[in-house]
């Protein structure tokens, strides 16, 4: 054992060795040292001086200098022959215990340090805490800025994210404020949304904002119906429940009123029109075709029945007859741009199966105006 601990203090190429040892354990316990770590671990400069001084080598000065150093003062008298081994015991065991509760106090005071430090570090924070959030209350109770979150909550919930110049801010927060309280905009403000730019290209009048403003009409309107029972009060109510995407409120409400009872050729024709086009809107397109006929029949000079059905023709893939009825709208006094747009409508919700087919067929008819189904 002696030769294998001196072969590895001597290679070079070996690092030292710091496993705990059974022979250098029983050794620092028979020196009354278990309280040192390094005195059981192999290789150690203090496991060399207990197996030195054990197997009555000499000790070197540097040794003893360490001895000293380490604060190792019985073994250190051991080792140069001042006091017998019973002598070094009595003395050892009292240093060891002196260690130990010097050790204890030192963990103790460690242990009271760190948490101090913690205590502080957390009241630190907690008071940092408090007056972070002291400012935000602060800063959420200022009307002002309370104002401006409202404001914000408006122009995102109308999808209006971008910024808005100061010309344009008091009079869009005042519409879009009027459409949050269910009121009616007035034609101007109409017209306003709808030309003023809120960049290079969009204009206010968002898809979110339209549908709000198509909503409160479709409301006020439909309350004046059960008010007055004025049948033009549905119509128009239809119409723009069909534009805020409410086709079924439009269903219940037309489905209430005998339209064959009316006597009014041109209400009756309104009637059946708007009332197909919710059926259109529900997919329901055998009953917005026999609507769209009867108003066809009762008006058949009026281009709205004939709209009707060449939309709904057009959805279920009779692409010619829509297409007919499509010219006799235009006949009849129908904007082609109108067609146009509705054309570009039902294409955009078809599948690919059906936008494939559509494309064709309007190619078929004019490559240049429909060359935008190619895009």
């Amino acid at each position: 054992m002696r030769r294998m601990i001196q072969t590895i203090r001597k290679n070079p190429f070996q690092g030292r060795v710091t496993v705990p040892n059974k022979t250098q354990t029983a050794l620092a316990a028979k020196y009354a040292l278990e309280d040192q770590p390094s005195a059981s671990q192999v290789g150690s400069r203090l496991a060399n001086i207990l197996e030195d001084l054990d197997s009555k080598s000499p000790i070197s000065a540097l040794a003893l200098q360490y001895l000293k150093k380490t604060g190792l003062v019985s073994l250190h008298d051991l080792a140069v022959g001042q006091i017998s081994f019973a002598e070094y015991l009595a003395t050892a065991e009292t240093e060891q215990r002196e260690r130990k509760e010097a050790m204890e106090l030192r963990r103790h005071q460690d242990e009271m340090e760190r948490q101090q430090a913690k205590e502080a570090r957390e009241q630190a924070m907690r008071i940092a805490s408090e007056k972070y959030l002291a400012a935000r209350l602060a800063c959420d109770r200022d009307p002002k800025n309370i104002a401006r979150a409202k404001q914000a909550a408006l122009k995102e919930k109308y999808g209006l994210d971008s910024f808005v110049e100061k010309a344009h801010f008091s009079e869009l927060m005042a519409i879009l404020q009027k459409v949050e309280a269910g009121s009616r905009l007035s034609d101007e403000e109409v017209v306003w949304l709808s030309t003023t730019k809120a960049g290079y290209e969009q204009s206010f009048f968002t898809r979110e904002l339209k549908a709000a403003y198509h909503r409160n009409e479709a409301r006020f309107h439909a309350s004046q119906f059960e008010k007055t029972k004025d049948s033009w009060a549905a119509v128009n109510a239809s119409k723009h429940y069909r534009k805020c995407g409410e086709s079924s409120t439009a269903e219940s409400m037309l489905g209430a009123i005998n339209i064959h009872g009316k006597h009014d050729i041109k209400l009756k024709s309104a009637l059946c029109t708007t009332y197909g086009g919710v059926k259109r809107d529900l997919g329901k397109y055998s009953e917005a075709l026999d609507l769209g006929e009867k108003a066809h029949q009762i008006t058949p000079q009026n281009f709205r029945p004939c709209t009707l059905l060449g939309a709904v023709n057009i959805e279920i893939g009779n692409y010619d007859l829509g297409q007919s009825w499509y010219e006799k709208a235009t006949q009849r006094g129908a904007n082609p741009e109108a067609i146009d747009e509705e054309l570009r409508s039902i294409f955009r919700r078809a599948d690919q199966e059906k936008q494939d087919a559509l494309r064709q067929h309007l190619l078929r008819i004019d490559p240049v105006r429909y060359g935008w189904t190619k895009i």
